[in-house]
């Protein structure tokens, strides 16, 4: 029964989703893309694939950081507002499992999301692999449709779960506007956290290295999911990487979602 209310809310929440922006995402992604190959196609021969792919991992990140942050901030603020959360938890409806619900219909709405951006993505480098000289192609680094472009896809996608689950903490206590600033600056400082854990080499001391250390914990170490300049470049991406950034962020968003129930469960709806 438990999986089936799980199901209920995650789907119910997948299909608000898709109402809501996510084929307008796709659309202006795709848009974008097409347009970014007119204008490269005007560059340096040799180098326009590894912009392509360059641009399209970017787009794929912030497209998805979008979504991740306006859609999850919505999660709970939205279902408050219109007091349907009432209705949803008077039923058999666990706040666990509500929250666990609407965690899982994001990163299904995601998991499409960036789906449908890497077909787009591996459309786009096809075209150009079939009308590019193969004396051209010889120069590449790496395949213009190169296996690895998955690997930096899937650790984009781990990446929003990761962010999902932060935007999830903070709609369950803090206003929209709120949210989504302080999920997005704790994206954007996400990727500096190795910088903080080597404050001290650049002269600090003290409190200071403390207090970086401390918050270079307790911030999501996004760096260990980029691996775009790898992938464009033709280097190898190991193994061990992957699984330790997978394991990683599998372990942060699950941290994000019990501090997310451990607040929602002090919350008073009556």
């Amino acid at each position: 029964m438990t999986m089936g209310l799980l199901r209920a809310v995650a789907l119910n929440t997948f299909r608000e989703a898709v109402r809501d922006r996510v084929f307008y995402n796709l659309l202006l992604f795709a848009v974008l893309l097409v347009g970014t190959s007119l204008i490269i196609g005007q560059l340096a021969a040799g180098q326009d694939v590894k912009i392509i792919k360059d641009l399209g991992l970017a787009a794929s990140l912030l497209f998805g950081v979008g979504i991740a942050v306006f859609l999850g901030i919505q999660l709970v603020a939205r279902e408050v507002e219109r007091r349907s959360v009432h209705a949803t938890l008077a039923k058999p409806v666990s706040r666990p499992i509500f929250l666990l619900g609407k965690y899982v219909g994001l990163l299904l709405t995601l998991g499409v999301n960036i789906t449908v951006m890497a077909v787009a993505l591996f459309a786009v480098l096809a075209v150009y692999q079939s009308v590019t000289p193969a004396g051209v192609q010889a120069t590449w680094t790496a395949p213009a449709l190169d296996p690895r472009l998955l690997i930096a896809l899937g650790l984009i996608y781990v990446e929003l779960a990761v962010v999902t689950g932060v935007a999830l903490l903070f709609s369950t206590y803090s206003s929209a506007l709120l949210s989504a600033t302080f999920t997005t600056a704790i994206w954007v400082a996400g990727h500096f956290v190795g910088d903080l854990r080597t404050v001290e080499q650049i002269g600090a001391s003290g409190a200071t290295v403390w207090v970086a250390r401390l918050v270079s914990w307790v911030l999501p170490n996004l760096a260990l999911f980029d691996v775009k300049a790898e992938v464009v470049h033709g280097l190898p991406v190991p193994a061990g990487q992957v699984v330790a950034a997978v394991g990683y962020g599998v372990a942060y968003g699950a941290a994000m979602w019990l501090i997310a129930v451990a607040v929602f469960q002090r919350r008073d709806f009556k």
